[in-house]
């Protein structure tokens, strides 16, 4: 059992468990896995971190057995953005392609608010989602997922019409016709005055800005749980999935974040945990990666590393239920 890591290893994270990691945390540190290193049909991942150029991600998402990964193109907590040097896009691109790393999905910065009421919050968040995809372009990466944001102070339509004017202003001039790149709307967790916290508004906001970018869903098994959906039991979990085939349309979600949650059902708080380790358990992912209707889908987690290899071990865990 490897041994206990003070905190000061670790950044403060948000709530999705997505960290800098350091030192014994870093897969980069560690000793190489055994090779060959074996997949399973599902195109599985996890959500890496770039420190050391945003290359090293690929490596880091290649030695945790990943066919599939997720980073920040820049930091999430800091408006101003740097971007990679041509030529760490280009060996980010090469690794990618060397290590049979498909889909390469970016999360966008937690700061970005695109229906914030405050005028110049919004304005910082339409900049930064302008530079989130124009350095997704530059990655090759072919989703980037956004939190619609927080209309706090307005109405729900105030804040979807918000959230697709702006999104519709951060890409203009941007040409996205041709490109193997699609934006994806997350669900949230269902807080008071968060826009995307049922399958309905995630349908409503795809409805609208398909008229503008190319978009599609990314669901999170966490949110979906403590926005109080039943994805726990084999009857709720049926009847969940069908809600999101007559919203979002099942085939309109290519990316699933596999997240357990620390919280209860409907709670509202977003805590992830680890794969089979929290309120949501084992069996739901199990049926997930396992749904025919899944079957093209990316599985991405984004857990807690809360000991070294428990990036390792969530990855583990979810290629263990692919049958």
């Amino acid at each position: 059992m490897p041994r206990a890591i003070t905190p000061k290893a670790l950044d403060k994270a948000p709530s999705n468990g997505a960290r800098e990691l350091t030192g014994e945390f870093d897969v980069l540190k560690q000793p190489m896995p055994p090779l060959p290193i074996t997949y399973t049909r599902a195109r599985i991942g996890i959500h890496c971190s770039t420190s050391g150029g945003v290359e090293k991600g690929v490596e880091r998402a290649y030695r945790l057995g990943c066919n599939a990964m997720q980073i920040f193109s820049s930091s999430p907590r800091m408006w101003r953005a740097s971007s990679p040097a041509i030529s760490q896009c280009i060996e980010f691109c090469r690794l990618a392609a060397e290590y049979n790393v498909d889909p390469v999905v970016i999360h966008t910065s937690y700061l970005v608010n695109m229906c914030s009421k405050t005028p110049e919050f919004l304005e910082k968040s339409v900049a930064a989602f302008r530079g989130e995809v124009q350095r997704a372009l530059a990655l090759s990466a072919k989703y980037l997922v956004l939190h619609p944001g927080s209309f706090s102070g307005g109405t729900r339509e105030e804040g979807l019409q918000c959230a697709v004017d702006s999104i519709t202003r951060a890409v203009d001039g941007i040409d996205l016709s041709g490109k193997n790149f699609k934006i994806l709307i997350e669900n949230t967790a269902g807080a008071e005055y968060s826009l995307g916290g049922s399958f309905d508004q995630v349908a409503e906001l795809l409805r609208r800005l398909r008229k503008v970018v190319p978009v599609a869903a990314c669901i999170d098994t966490c949110h979906t749980h403590v926005a109080g959906y039943d994805i726990v039991s084999e009857e709720g979990f049926a009847d969940t999935m069908q809600q999101i085939e007559k919203t979002i349309k099942l085939e309109n979600v290519p990316v699933w974040h596999c997240n357990d949650a620390k919280a209860a059902r409907g709670s509202k708080l977003d805590r992830h945990a680890n794969i089979g380790q929290g309120t949501i358990g084992i069996e739901t992912f199990r049926r997930l990666l396992n749904d025919p209707r899944t079957r093209n889908a990316a599985f991405i987690a984004e857990t807690p590393v809360d000991e070294p290899g428990d990036d390792r071990k969530n990855v583990e865990a979810l290629k263990a239920v692919v049958e």
